[in-house]
């Protein structure tokens, strides 16, 4: 029994100086005079040159990870075991972690500049998932909506319909994801994005059924680069790729369907359990500087909601850019994604396993 105690005591030890190490190796090399601040962002979100900015302006040591979906991020956070400080989730898993208590509210006071450059639309639109307005700073927002090659099609492209009819057969690419799927076929047959009416949802769910033989694939990033090489002649795509493939092929032109879509927001939260909340604050300060979140709009291309930032473009195309900064008030049905909680995200997987298997 001894020696299995000890066994014990030394398995544990040596997990414990492996994640140490792990974590050491994340960082690079020591924290600056002024410590650390750990972000957990989704991938390709961020100049790397502003990350290095901000480590010589502040004295302060940045450990980045990634992630590819909010979904693989949120288990992480849950379990209480990560050592984040700072997190971009998007607006429906902002509401997520709210409900479970994983956040910090934010001292605004110790960032200006959220409340000086960033503009009053995307704070009040952010309420509907952060009520109090005291958890998230807006990051990066857009629309989903239809790419299509104007050499591909004939007609008019100005409802998500296109997208089930039989001339465009293995030239259609759709969003390999749960809500953003059924957005399509729930705003075309008129319903809310949020949609918990089964009844509804079925009816989206048959539609995604009677769509699936014309698909000819359902991608996420790939959806760039196909529509970019006319691999395809529509393509279900987040504004902010869309501006990008715009510049790779002329004959590239997007659109936000008459029957209303998503307009998300992704933001910058604090976790509940942050080890550097200081230090986070003077991050999230630093990304809503104007000339810092330029340079972030400029190499990722998603719109920016810092309204200073977005004066500073220097291309007036890009700068009234319909596609990046498009006027909400012209377009009808736009909607947020909410969390629908357990049930919801039950329901809808479940409807999504019928329609993959199909």
């Amino acid at each position: 029994m001894k020696n299995k105690f000890y066994a014990k005591k030394l398995i544990v030890l040596l997990f414990a100086l492996a994640f140490f190490a792990f974590l050491t190796a994340g960082c690079g090399g020591k924290d600056g005079p002024n410590g650390r601040v750990v972000v957990y962002n989704w991938g390709e979100y961020i100049d790397p040159d502003v990350l290095k900015m901000f480590e010589k302006e502040t004295g302060i040591r940045v450990i980045y990870d990634e992630y590819e979906t909010n979904e693989i991020m949120f288990p992480k956070i849950e379990s209480g075991s990560s050592n984040y400080d700072v997190l971009c989730p998007s607006d429906y898993m902002i509401q997520k972690l709210l409900e479970n208590d994983l956040l910090r509210e934010i001292n605004f006071a110790n960032v200006p500049n959220a409340k000086e450059h960033i503009g009053a639309e995307y704070f009040e639109r952010s309420l509907e998932f952060d009520p109090t307005g005291t958890y998230s700073v807006p990051y990066k927002w857009g629309t989903v909506g239809i790419l299509y090659n104007e050499a591909m099609v004939s007609g008019p492209i100005d409802s998500w319909a296109v997208l089930w009819e039989e001339q465009y057969s293995d030239s259609i690419l759709m969003q390999d994801s749960v809500r953003d799927a059924f957005m399509v076929a729930l705003k075309l047959n008129g319903f809310s994005l949020n949609s918990m009416d089964e009844n509804e949802l079925l009816i989206a769910r048959d539609a995604l059924i009677a769509q699936k033989p014309l698909v000819q694939a359902y991608v996420i990033d790939q959806v760039r680069d196909k529509m970019i090489g006319g691999e395809a002649a529509l393509g279900v795509i987040y504004s902010g790729e869309a501006l990008y493939t715009r510049q790779e092929n002329p004959d590239l032109a997007f659109v936000i369907p008459k029957e209303g879509t998503n307009v998300w927001i992704d933001s910058w939260v604090i976790t509940k359990n942050a080890a550097n909340p200081d230090n986070a604050e003077t991050f999230i300060n630093f990304m809503c500087r104007p000339d810092i979140a330029l340079m972030n709009f400029e190499y990722i291309t998603y719109s920016t909601p810092n309204d200073t930032a977005r004066s500073m473009i220097e291309d007036p195309e890009i700068r009234y850019s319909e596609v990046a900064f498009p006027n909400l008030a012209d377009f009808y049905g736009l909607e947020t994604y909410r969390f629908l909680g357990a049930e919801g995200d039950e329901l809808y997987n479940q409807l999504w396993k019928e329609i993959k298997s199909w």
